[in-house]
């Protein structure tokens, strides 16, 4: 209920909701669930600037995940794991400016396997926003039609959306430059792009 309530853009109540889980019965809390419940907190709190909440709620996220062991938690929690915990990573300082840090800490998250390609589709946009965040246009632009070409099997408006705030991060002077007339042509094949409008609107 956190995670949506961030993606529909309640944030407050995203950041109430995570915090509520986390202060649940305490023979349920598992290590695991635990650091997901502080790394949706962290979503929220990033969405709403907070850098110091945010920083706060992942290191401690990142503390409790480190407890768990082979037994601690039931099977259907296994699928948070230190990757996915680094995508949480790479959202957060995306949405809190810190560009650099989400290359950084959010570059273990995209698994390629083959088997995860939801969550490698939404931890490789982040990485593409991130990059050309900090200028590296080029870069950025060739990770976004990777990210594209995941996408051609999804079917979200989830996805879309991270495609639609992936448009909104293109300045007007990244779409002079020739590297974005190359991205736009190749873009324009894939049906995520399609599903979106281009140039977003205001």
């Amino acid at each position: 209920m956190s995670h949506q309530a961030t993606f529909v853009g309640n944030y407050r109540e995203a950041a109430t909701l995570a915090r509520a889980a986390s202060m649940g019965p305490a023979a349920s809390l598992t290590p695991t669930l635990a650091a997901q419940f502080r790394a949706m907190k962290a979503r929220a709190l990033a969405r709403m600037g907070d850098d110091r909440g945010c920083d706060l709620a992942l290191a401690e996220a990142e503390r409790q995940l480190g407890l768990r062991t082979t037994d601690s938690d039931p099977p259907w929690i296994a699928y948070f794991d230190e990757v996915e915990l680094a995508a949480e990573f790479g959202h957060c300082f995306r949405d809190l400016g810190r560009s650099v840090e989400a290359t950084e800490r959010g570059a273990g998250s995209i698994i390629g396997d083959g088997l995860n390609n939801r969550s490698d589709f939404f931890a490789t946009m982040v990485q593409a926003e991130s990059y050309i965040a900090q200028g590296e246009i080029s870069r950025g632009f060739d990770i976004a039609l990777k990210a594209l070409q995941l996408g051609e099997s999804l079917k979200s408006a989830r996805c879309v959306q991270y495609v639609r705030e992936f448009q909104g991060r293109v300045t007007p002077g990244m779409q002079r430059a020739a590297e974005f007339r190359d991205f736009i042509e190749q873009a324009s094949g894939f049906r995520l792009w399609q599903q979106t409008a281009w140039p977003p609107s205001d």
